[in-house]
C-alpha cells in the first residue's frame, strides 16, 4: 500500500531516510491501545452519523479481527509500514475494503498516538502501583520480625546513634509510599483525552469528544487542541517520578552492599539472591543491588533526554515528539524490573547478621547523645550538658576507652549530677527505647508504625 502521504509527492522516499523516519520498530508496543482507540473512534462516528451503521459494524468487527489475530501471533507489525497506527489501517483495509478508508475520518496521527500512549501509560502506572505495594509488604513483613533488633544509625556516614532495623526498614515503606503517590498525581493528568484535536485545529466532521473519552476510560478531555496534540509534560512527570522511585531503590541498594562487605558485616546474601567470580572462588557478589544502582542512572538519562525534547519546540506538534517513546517504555521496563528484583531480595536474598548488629552498636559512642539528655534532665542546660559529653567522649578516646567502660566516679569528675542510673541509661537497648516522640526509633512507637502499615496494605 502507498505512504498515506504520498500522492502529494513526485519521488520516493529515499530507503535510509524511509526507515530513519519510521516508528513501527518501538511504537508497535502500542498495537493494543491503539486499536481500542479506533474502535472507540469508529463507535463515536457511528453515533454522530458520520459513518452509517452498516460501514460502523464492518470496521469495528474488522478492529476485532486484528485484535485477535494479534493476540493468537498472526498478525505482527513491521516494515515497511511507517508506524503502528498505518499498520492497522492498512490491515483493516486488506480485511474490509474501501469502507476501512473512512475510519480516520474526524482524527490525525497526531492525536492518535496522543491517545495510544496515554492509554499505555496509565495501565503501566497501575502495574507499578501493585508493584510498590508488593515492596512496601516485603519490607513491612522485615520489619516486623526485627523491631529488636538494633542496626548503627550513621549521619555523614559517621555513627550517629543506635536506632531499631524495623524503624531503618520503615523510613523506605515512607519513600515508596511517596513514589505511589507521586504517580497517582501523574496517573490523573494522563488520564485526559486528546482524541479529536485532529492534527491540531480540531476537525468540522461532527464529532463527539466527551463520548470517546468516556468509551476509553479517560476523566475528561483537552480543552485546548494545540496544547492536546503538543503536550508531553505527563512523559516528563511519569519519567520524573520514576526517577525518584529509582533513587529510593539505588539508597537501598547502596545500604545493601555496605551491609554485606566483610567490613561492615551486618548481613549476608542467600544463594538466591547472590553470583559468583569467574576468577575468585571465594566470592559472593551483590548484583542484585548493583545492577538497580546502575539502571537508576539509566532512568536519570531518560529524564534528561525527555527534558530537552521539548526544549524550545515551537506549537504544535512535531516529529521530535517521536522521541517520546523509546525513553517511556525503557523506564517503564527498567523501573517494574527494578522493583521485583529488589522485592525479591528482601523477601528472600537478605539474612540480617543480628549478632554483628548488636556489637556494633556496643563499641561506639552513638550513646554520647543520652548522657547529654540525661544531664538535660537533671536541669543542666542543653548546650552546657553537649560540652561536659563532648570531654567525656575526647577523654574515654585518649584511653581507648568508651563510655559504657567509665566508672560512676569518673562520671562525676565531669558533672556531679551524674549518678548509678547513668550506667544503665547508656546500654543500646535502652537508648533506643527511650526515642519516644512520635516518628522516632522508640520500640513503642515502631510496633504503632507498623500497626498502621498493616492496617493501610491489608496484611
Amino acid at each position: 500500500m502507498a505512504k498515506v502521504w504520498s500522492k502529494r509527492f513526485d519521488n520516493t522516499l529515499n530507503p535510509f531516510i524511509e526507515k530513519f523516519n519510521a516508528s513501527i520498530g518501538f511504537d508497535s508496543k502500542l498495537i493494543l491501545e491503539d486499536l481500542d482507540c479506533s474502535i472507540a473512534h469508529a463507535k463515536m462516528l457511528g453515533k454522530t452519523k458520520v459513518l452509517s451503521s452498516s460501514e460502523t459494524s464492518k470496521i469495528i468487527n474488522g478492529l476485532e479481527k486484528i485484535k485477535v489475530e494479534y493476540l493468537r501471533g498472526k498478525f505482527s507489525p513491521s516494515p515497511p509500514s511507517e508506524d503502528i497506527h498505518y499498520c492497522i489501517e492498512e490491515k483493516l483495509i486488506s480485511l474490509i475494503g474501501e469502507t476501512g478508508k473512512k475510519l480516520h475520518t474526524g482524527r490525525s496521527r497526531n492525536d492518535q498516538v496522543g491517545t495510544d500512549l496515554r492509554l499505555w501509560l496509565r495501565k503501566e502506572i497501575d502495574n507499578l502501583d501493585i508493584l510498590l505495594i508488593d515492596l512496601q509488604k516485603s519490607f513491612l513483613i522485615l520489619a516486623e520480625s526485627n523491631i529488636y533488633t538494633l542496626i548503627p544509625g550513621y549521619t555523614h556516614m559517621q555513627r550517629a546513634q543506635p536506632l531499631s532495623l524495623a524503624h531503618h526498614l520503615l523510613a523506605y515503606l515512607e519513600m515508596f509510599q511517596r513514589d505511589r503517590e507521586r504517580f497517582k498525581e501523574v496517573r490523573s493528568r494522563v488520564n485526559t483525552s486528546p482524541l479529536g484535536a485532529a492534527a491540531l485545529a480540531g476537525t468540522k466532521i461532527k464529532i463527539d469528544r466527551k463520548f470517546t473519552a468516556k468509551e476509553l476510560g479517560f476523566e475528561k478531555i483537552y480543552k485546548n487542541s494545540i496544547d492536546a496534540v503538543s503536550d508531553r509534560d505527563f512523559c516528563i512527570e511519569f519519567v520524573s517520578a520514576s526517577a525518584l522511585a529509582m533513587s529510593h531503590l539505588s539508597k537501598i541498594s547502596e545500604e545493601i552492599i555496605l551491609w554485606v562487605t566483610d567490613e561492615f558485616s551486618f548481613a549476608k546474601l542467600t544463594d538466591k539472591c547472590a553470583t559468583g567470580s569467574s576468577l575468585m572462588p571465594q566470592k559472593k557478589n551483590p548484583d542484585v543491588p548493583e545492577l538497580i544502582r546502575g539502571k537508576t542512572g539509566r532512568v536519570y538519562g531518560h529524564l534528561q533526554s525527555l527534558l530537552t525534547m521539548v526544549k524550545g519546540v515551537p506549537l504544535a506538534y512535531n516529529k521530535d515528539f517521536q522521541e517520546d517513546k523509546e525513553p517511556i517504555f525503557d523506564t517503564v521496563q527498567t523501573i517494574s524490573s527494578s522493583i521485583k528484583a529488589m522485592t525479591i531480595l528482601i523477601n528472600e536474598g537478605i539474612e540480617f547478621n543480628i549478632k554483628n548488629l548488636s556489637d556494633s552498636v556496643e563499641n561506639d559512642f552513638s550513646n554520647a547523645t543520652d548522657l547529654a539528655d540525661y544531664l538535660v534532665g537533671k536541669d543542666v542546660p542543653f548546650r552546657t550538658a553537649y560540652q561536659v559529653v563532648g570531654e567525656i567522649v575526647r577523654f574515654c578516646i585518649e584511653r581507648n576507652m568508651l563510655l559504657k567502660d567509665l566508672t560512676i566516679d569518673e562520671f562525676k569528675k565531669f558533672h556531679l549530677e551524674f549518678d548509678e542510673v547513668v550506667i544503665e541509661n547508656l546500654e543500646p537497648f535502652n537508648v533506643v527505647k527511650s526515642r519516644i516522640s512520635k516518628g522516632g526509633t522508640g520500640f513503642s512507637q515502631v510496633e504503632k508504625e507498623i500497626n498502621n502499615w498493616q492496617k493501610k496494605l491489608l496484611i
